[in-house]
């Protein structure tokens, strides 16, 4: 027989059991939409925290007070710091020549309030540095005027949705609010940037960072960002940070650098792990449908003993039979992937739909692969059934023995 003709064969017989034809390739395409989904939710993770790391800026490497050695107590695991990470100790990075900006940071909470109304948000200090290191964008006015980190001035710049909430459609620029016990003029409004590593940038009050460390009464700074001259340039900077501080702090090592490519690579890594792994436990459900068309083939090669019969009387060779029933779980198989794939793209845009900030992307490996894994789960599961009907002996057949 042609290759034609054993699909029409085939097709004839699964048309003739509609509904348990139906039955095997639903089963086989919800392993396949399993699959694709939980891929594409795994692959989506991975854009998104990979996104987020590049809203940080480029060429960025993250100082933390804190020795890198684990302590053994709760996160984020860094050893005691024998002394804090000042802005004179920011000040002496930027005069590196590997280093193009530093943004010294201060974070606290403090109510922002204006007339009758008060917000309880978080407060940045920081420098004129941080709205290219961030890569921050304004609505309104300007960002942090430049000038002596060490002389707070009395200015601070709102986030989108913190000028909304209490200035509504008003212009809040060169209105005073009081933040905690002090005042600040408003000198520009950020444009709409979305979360960043948890921080929701639209709802922060943005101040110099000397005027934040007389405000939360601190000298240490939370972190300081540090932005390489270039990609070349990062791990040059890291030796060259971690040199400064030790001379800085009497041969102490007791910060931590962070480099943005190693946060990225080492997330990637897991994310991707983790892509491999949901896939791997959602192709099991591809094994379930393999083996209902394997027992449901079996039944067939019983309720089809005398056709089997009929074809071995009239010359039929074992291999033919075998081939017979072989192609029919590959039809089954692969018009149960096709269903399967678009389940699995009408599931990812109703994801897309409920979180649109999330980007669910099915990779075009993991159509391929689920395509592949289905029919080659047919494939192993219809050999049983096939072999069966292929050693009938077409006599017994007949009489239906």
């Amino acid at each position: 027989m042609k290759v034609r003709d054993i699909v029409q064969y085939s097709a004839k017989a699964l048309s003739g059991y509609s509904v348990r034809t139906l039955l095997m390739i639903l089963a086989m395409a919800i392993g396949v939409a399993s699959v694709i989904v939980l891929t594409a939710l795994g692959e989506g993770a991975r854009v998104f925290v990979t996104r987020e790391f590049s809203s940080l800026g480029t060429y960025i490497l993250i100082v933390l007070p804190g020795r890198s050695e684990t302590t053994g107590g709760p996160p984020p695991l860094l050893g005691e710091t024998p002394r804090e990470l000042t802005l004179e100790d920011a000040l002496f990075l930027a005069r590196n020549s590997v280093v193009r900006r530093v943004a010294p940071i201060t974070v606290g909470s403090a109510p922002v309030s204006w007339k009758h109304r008060e917000r309880e948000v978080t407060i940045l200090g920081s420098t004129e540095s941080l709205f290219d290191i961030r890569q921050l964008t304004m609505a309104q006015g300007r960002f942090l005027p430049a000038g002596d980190p060490t002389r707070g001035s009395g200015v601070c710049v709102l986030g989108h949705k913190l000028k909304t909430e209490i200035f509504g459609n008003q212009s809040p620029l060169g209105e005073w609010v009081r933040i905690g016990e002090r005042r600040f003029r408003i000198i520009g409004v950020l444009a709409k940037k979305g979360q960043s590593l948890g921080l929701d940038m639209g709802d922060v009050a943005i101040v110099p960072v000397a005027s934040a460390q007389a405000l939360f009464n601190t000298s240490g700074l939370f972190r300081v960002l540090v932005q390489a001259n270039g990609r070349d340039a990062i791990q040059k900077a890291k030796k060259t940070i971690l040199n400064t501080i030790r001379k800085r702090h009497e041969g102490e090592d007791d910060v931590t650098v962070i480099t943005q490519d190693a946060l990225l690579s080492t997330f990637d890594r897991i994310l991707l792990a983790m892509t491999l792994s949901v896939a791997g436990i959602a192709a099991i459900s591809l094994s379930v449908a393999g083996i209902l068309i394997m027992n449901v083939m079996l039944i067939a090669v019983s309720q089809r003993t005398t056709e089997v019969g009929l074809l071995r009387a009239i010359g039929a060779p074992s291999r033919q039979i075998l081939r017979l029933f072989l192609a029919e779980s590959a039809i089954l198989s692969l018009i149960g992937a096709a269903f399967g794939i678009m389940l699995a793209f009408l599931g990812t845009w109703a994801i897309s739909r409920g979180y649109p900030e999330f980007p669910v992307t099915v990779p075009a490996w993991a159509l391929g692969a689920a395509v592949f894994v289905a029919l080659l789960t047919g494939l192993i599961f219809g050999v049983l059934p096939a072999k069966r009907a292929a050693r009938l002996d077409p006599v017994q057949a007949l009489s239906r023995r």
